[in-house]
């Protein structure tokens, strides 16, 4: 079948200019699934208070992530290297392979057009967040689906929702992290994109809660879509290769906004390592599979200087799985699959 592929990242503002950076974050944070509150609360919120004074900041910030990358976003550069790799397994088929942002550019709307007028039998959506949320999964999911329906003719349409158990994924970020040698360092940390803990209790029926499920021990038919479950499986696959015992690492959560998100806190967690003596950390970020802001600035930089204050003296990232050759096996398992 012709078929088409599409790949989703989160997105990356257009440039570190501060009106890009605006542009990024009001359409990022308008989204009702990253901030679920109603439509009119949401918009004052976002558009009053967070965007006006958090772009200025943020702006620097992505000014710090493209002067690493040379001058571009790593998010895109690595996506389309992705984009690349993958197609090169499939150029005697009739498969295209193409990549879209959730927010700002390439958009959905365009690149999905473009699939459209191809005329493709079937298409296949990945979303590269191997563990299912709301705000990232599931608002890129519907957005596609949102483009899609309009459309007169609707092709067959497969959705990969997730792959945080994939050998794939798990083997390219064991595989990073052999570049380390383990007895260097005092702890290590898998630090995982925050959630408010309502989003994850959505996923429960009724009156439950995530804290009443055994999310950190197990995946099952309750909470396979939980996405503190899928965080602490994909870690436990992960220690397991290595030889990691329960004892040296710590599962924890970057980059909240308020205290009713997913516990422990990952710059908490730094902080008190660094109060305990400790003089070397290993970071994994396995909830980005390609590096980002996240991962080079707020773990990289930011964290650094935390761990700094408290005593200690290396935060060491390990990169992501970026175009390593087994997460592309991973894409291209995961389409050969659904044709």
């Amino acid at each position: 079948m012709k078929t088409g592929v599409l790949l989703l990242q989160l997105g990356t503002p257009d440039s570190p200019s501060t009106s890009d950076v605006r542009r990024y974050l009001s359409e990022f944070l308008n989204d009702r699934r990253v901030i679920d509150i109603p439509w009119l609360p949401r918009k004052l919120l976002v558009n009053g208070i967070i965007v006006p004074f958090r772009a200025p900041k943020s702006a620097k910030i992505y000014k710090e992530l493209w002067e690493f990358g040379n001058g571009i976003s790593p998010l895109k550069t690595h996506t389309e290297s992705v984009v690349h790799l993958v197609q090169e397994r499939f150029n005697a088929s009739d498969v295209k392979i193409e990549m879209a942002m959730r927010y700002q550019n390439p958009s959905m709307d365009s690149v999905l057009e473009r699939m459209r007028l191809a005329n493709y039998e079937q298409l296949i959506i990945i979303p590269l967040f191997p563990q299912y949320a709301s705000a990232s999964s599931g608002s890129a999911i519907e957005k596609a689906m949102d483009i899609i329906r309009k459309w007169w003719v609707i092709p067959e349409v497969k959705i990969v929702s997730q792959f945080w158990n994939h050998a794939g994924y798990i083997d390219s970020i064991v595989d990073r992290a052999k570049q380390f040698d383990f007895k260097h360092y005092d702890h290590v940390l898998f630090s995982y994109h925050g959630l408010p803990e309502r989003q994850v209790d959505k996923v429960y029926e009724g009156t439950d809660l995530c804290t009443e499920q055994p999310c950190e021990l197990e995946v099952n038919e309750k909470n396979k879509f939980c996405y503190k479950a899928t965080s602490y499986a994909t870690t436990r696959l992960i220690a397991e290769k290595l030889g990691l015992k329960e004892s040296d690492y710590t599962v924890c959560f970057q980059s909240r906004l308020d205290k009713k998100w997913l516990t422990p806190f990952s710059d908490k967690v730094v902080a008190e390592w660094g109060e305990k003596g400790a003089k070397n950390l290993l970071v994994f970020s396995p909830a980005f599979v390609a590096d980002c802001l996240e991962t080079i600035v707020e773990i990289g930089s930011e964290y650094q200087e935390i761990f700094e204050e408290h005593g200690g003296e290396k935060v060491q990232l390990v990169p992501s799985s970026n175009d390593h050759p087994r997460f592309i096996d991973c894409i291209v398992d995961l389409i050969e699959k659904r044709i």
